[in-house]
């Protein structure tokens, strides 16, 4: 309970005694709406952002001129199909809940189809690089690959930042696999 100055009603003039209880009349008599239904509903936020959503990261990939598509769901996994005016890639997000709606990770990836590096070369350009991750696929194609640990917290800008830094590691990678001598001679950073 809030405590009461002495005296405070004996000094209001009258005419704001006065105001105040036309205010508070008005107040009363205003027209109420018959029912709650009759009333406008709030407006309705849209979701939050949630980088560990399927959804969300096609939504902020089709805001980067991508077009990603699922291509399957199975054993906790979701791989999707991306497309960019530059050319194609994949994303693979891990560790999803059983109806597929939020993951752990995302890896993204591509193989080259050009031949000719070898393993050692992988190893080497592996060992040149902090992020970007390359691997010789079964058939003997170069790929490489970038993942993304998700959490519920990540913004959107953080998740373009990762984007950004997938599309370094693609670039690099294709100059690697054009000259891997080359490549692996230049100072790297």
């Amino acid at each position: 309970m809030f405590p009461r100055a002495r005296g405070a009603a004996r000094r209001q003039p009258a005419a704001a005694l006065a105001a105040t209880g036309l205010l508070l009349a008005a107040l009363v008599a205003a027209p109420v709406p018959a029912d709650a239904a009759a009333q406008k509903p709030a407006a309705s936020k849209p979701a939050a952002f949630d980088a560990r959503r399927p959804a969300d990261v096609i939504s902020l990939l089709a805001s980067m001129e991508a077009k990603a598509e699922v291509a399957r769901q199975a054993d906790g996994q979701v791989y999707m199909n991306v497309t960019t005016p530059g050319g194609g890639f994949g994303a693979q997000m891990v560790g999803c809940d059983e109806s597929f709606a939020t993951c752990r990770a995302v890896a993204l990836y591509s193989a080259f189809s050009r031949k000719g590096v070898n393993m050692i070369q992988i190893n080497d350009y592996n060992r040149s690089q902090l992020t970007c991750r390359g691997i010789m696929t079964p058939s003997g194609e170069p790929s490489v690959m970038y993942a993304i640990v998700l959490n519920g917290r990540m913004t959107r800008d953080e998740l373009r930042e990762h984007v950004g830094v997938w599309q370094g590691c693609l670039t690099g990678f294709g100059e690697f696999i054009q000259d891997p001598i080359g490549f692996l001679s230049r100072p790297q950073g």
